[in-house]
């Protein structure tokens, strides 16, 4: 991996200087930063109506008998605790590893390892607290973990930088593809994997998501028949003090008979957390953009 850190220029200046305040914000305690947070998850739900749109809409196809009050009150909540995470990314990239053990609380962490040898991939939501329960799961040695490529280099470099202070990490772009992640799980990398988000029609399948088709990246089961890797999941919530993060067992028959029941399997799985707290899911994400052919988006022309 090439992270070099960008020089500071006229053009990377103000991003630096953000970097500089983010800094001091990792100073402060965490109440301080969640009340800071909260500030801006509110002026985040005000403001940025597009994504507040995309929000309800969600809400909407997967809680359709929950009301319109009700799916306005978790976005807000949602807005808040998503702007605390971001917030709380300053203690990722900056605080003491004493500081981030004490505040990202691990449970059952001896399931990630296998009596087998055999490869593990790690299933993690997209729920708020999932790049500090990345932070404190890279503690325990390297993973393997896709990225995406940021246009802002002071920003990508921060991004990788925060993912590789503890251990070596294999970074995988997601321009990339798939090979590096399969030859990295073969020699026993355990890989940290996000498929629970809208990447388009490629390598998907529509499977049900709180029983609205959504396109699902199939992943997890085309690795794990390629590796013969065991599946678990690394599960984050925010709590007031900090974040738990609970590391499940691994999956039985999986994978199974197809790759479609597979996935589904997946989106259930995710489901049964997300309805333990539903405001900490990534609703702003448009999940539901790519359609069947022939469907209409569910975001209107405005929000393609």
């Amino acid at each position: 991996m090439n992270n070099q850190r960008p020089p500071i220029t006229l053009k990377t200046l103000p991003s630096w200087l953000l970097i500089a305040l983010v800094w001091l914000i990792s100073k402060l305690p965490l109440r301080l930063i969640r009340l800071i947070g909260a500030f801006f998850g509110i002026i985040l739900w005000a403001l940025a109506r597009q994504r507040r749109f995309v929000a309800l809409t969600n809400l909407r196809l997967c809680f359709p008998d929950m009301p319109d009050s009700e799916r306005k009150k978790l976005v807000l909540k949602h807005c808040i605790r998503f702007a605390q995470a971001v917030l709380d990314r300053s203690l990722m990239w900056f605080a003491s590893e004493k500081r981030i053990r004490r505040i990202v609380r691990q449970h059952n962490e001896e399931r990630l390892y296998s009596d087998d040898g055999r490869p593990t991939l790690v299933l993690a939501p997209h729920f708020v607290g999932l790049d500090a329960t990345g932070t404190r799961a890279s503690m325990m040695g390297s993973w393997i973990s896709m990225y995406a490529k940021q246009k802002n280099p002071v920003l990508n470099y921060m991004l990788l930088h925060g993912r590789s202070r503890f251990t070596n990490p294999v970074l995988v772009s997601r321009q990339d593809g798939l090979l590096k992640v399969v030859k990295a799980m073969k020699r026993g990398t355990p890989f940290y994997y996000l498929p629970d988000q809208d990447f388009g029609a490629k390598d998907a399948v529509f499977a049900p998501f709180f029983g609205f088709p959504a396109a699902t990246v199939t992943g997890v089961s085309r690795l794990a028949q390629l590796t013969n890797a065991r599946v678990i999941a690394i599960v984050s919530k925010m709590v007031p003090d900090g974040y738990e993060s609970y590391y499940t067992e691994t999956w039985e028959n999986f994978p199974g008979a197809s790759v479609e029941e597979d996935t589904a399997r997946m989106n259930q799985f995710i489901e049964s957390w997300v309805r333990q707290m539903p405001d900490q899911y990534f609703w702003l994400h448009k999940r539901f953009k790519t359609r069947p052919e022939g469907e209409p988006s569910v975001y209107g022309k405005h929000h393609r």
